[in-house]
Formats: C-alpha cells, sequence, structure tokens
C-alpha cells in the first residue's frame, strides 16, 4: 500500500527569516493523521534567510539528522562541536539525556535549504553525541547511498534505531531499484526534481509512505534528489 502525501498538503511555518514545510506534526502545526510514521517523527523542510537562524535550544533521545540541500548551515553545541554543513553533506546529533545547540546561515547573501529529520531513539538517557560526513552524491548519480544506519554500514553515520536513511540522485536516463524486507516499512521524500515511484508521480516535496510492498522503482523525470527511509 502506498500512500501519498502531496508537497502542497504539508504544514507551513512561515517567518521573516524562515519558510518550513512540515511533513509531520511539528510545533504550531498538529494534524492527528501524520503525527507520524514509526519511527519517524518529523521531516521539516527549511529555507532559511542569510544571516538569519535557530538560537540555541535543548533536545532529548532524539536522533536529528540535518541534510544540507543549498548553502550551509553553521552548527554549534554544548558539547564543544562547532562545524558548517554544506550541500551533500550529513550531520547526525544523538541528543540523549540532553543536547542545545544553534543552526545558522552564516551567509549574507544566499538562503540555505536543508531537510531536518527527527527519528525516535530506541534508547532513552545514553550520552549525547554527534557526527558529520561528505558522501559526494555527484560522484554517484544513479545509485541510493546509505548515509544513516544503526550499525554506521559502508560508511554511514550511526543513530541508536533500527533505521535506515538512504539519499541518491537519479539521473534522466536512469531509474533506481530497492527492495523491502519482510516487515519492514518504508518512507521516500523526494527532495527536489520530479520522479515516477512505483507509477505515482512526484514532485518535489512529496513523500510516500510505503508498508506491505516487496519493492521500489523510482525514475527520474528531472533530476531527482530523493530519500528513502528504511524503517521498523
Amino acid at each position: 500500500m502506498m500512500r501519498i502525501r502531496k508537497s502542497s498538503e504539508r504544514g507551513r511555518t512561515r517567518l521573516d527569516w524562515l519558510d518550513s514545510f512540515h511533513s509531520f506534526s511539528f510545533g504550531n502545526y498538529v494534524d492527528p493523521q501524520h503525527m507520524s510514521f514509526g519511527v519517524l517523527r518529523v521531516i521539516n523542510d527549511d529555507r532559511i534567510a542569510p544571516g538569519k537562524g535557530f538560537a540555541p535550544h535543548s533536545h532529548r533521545d532524539m536522533e536529528i539528522i540535518t541534510y544540507v540541500l543549498e548553502g550551509a548551515l553553521e552548527h554549534k553545541d554544548s558539547l564543544g562541536n562547532s562545524s558548517v554543513i554544506r550541500a551533500g553533506e550529513v550531520q547526525r546529533m544523538s541528543a540523549g539525556t540532553g543536547i542545545t545547540h544553534s543552526e545558522f546561515n552564516p551567509s549574507d547573501q544566499e538562503q540555505v535549504h536543508l531537510l531536518q529529520i527527527w527519528i525516535e531513539s530506541k534508547f532513552k538517557g545514553l550520552p549525547p553525541s554527534y557526527e558529520q560526513r561528505s558522501f559526494g552524491f555527484e560522484e554517484s548519480p544513479s545509485r541510493l547511498r546509505v548515509v544513516v544506519s544503526p550499525d554506521g554500514r559502508d560508511g554511514s553515520l550511526t543513530i541508536h534505531q533500527d533505521a535506515i536513511v538512504l539519499a541518491g540522485r537519479v539521473s534522466p536516463d536512469s531509474g533506481l531499484r530497492y527492495e523491502i524486507a519482510p516487515g519492514r516499512r518504508v518512507y521516500v521524500h523526494l527532495a527536489r526534481g520530479s520522479a515516477i515511484l512505483n507509477g505515482n508521480p512526484l514532485d518535489a516535496g512529496d513523500g510516500i509512505a510505503v508498508t506491505d510492498e516487496s519493492g521500489l522503482l523510482l525514475e527520474s523525470g528531472n533530476n531527482a534528489e530523493v530519500l528513502v527511509f528504511d524503517l521498523p
């Protein structure tokens, strides 16, 4: 079964410095039909104006993944980490017993476009931790690459949950196949471009919740960039 979540149906928070779309309930946007998909709790599609960002704020017991699509995001946290995340890079922050961080657009001219993803931790009260890595998606535009996993497979970032996050770009003349193991569910988010997933046309920002299916076939219509969440 496939349930399509169109980009235009998502919740939205719009401020003078932030334009954010919410695939699932977040902040003041509450939709009982879209609270989460299994352990996948948040996909926020954020655009932050130059020189603006989120002041220091705290999280607990959540796996937080930041995926930058365009521009750069400056990160600072209470563990002493200070970094800039650029397009093609992914950051993982396990909040555990508590972590405070800030996120700002360091550019004075260009907005930053990113996805912030929350996955529920399998364990409570873990020590907070942090990772960041570049995955070079342009070098392999027609395959899915594991960027987050519970065991750090294939050089991926490690989270404390039985969830795998894959990402990839699909050239117009090729497609991607992904097999779904029995008992697993999958959520697909099209970050940009257009594509056809198992016969369903998708545009940037669209998502599909997939249950009781054996596999996916993604065909690119126009420079598709996709994230696949393989979930318990």
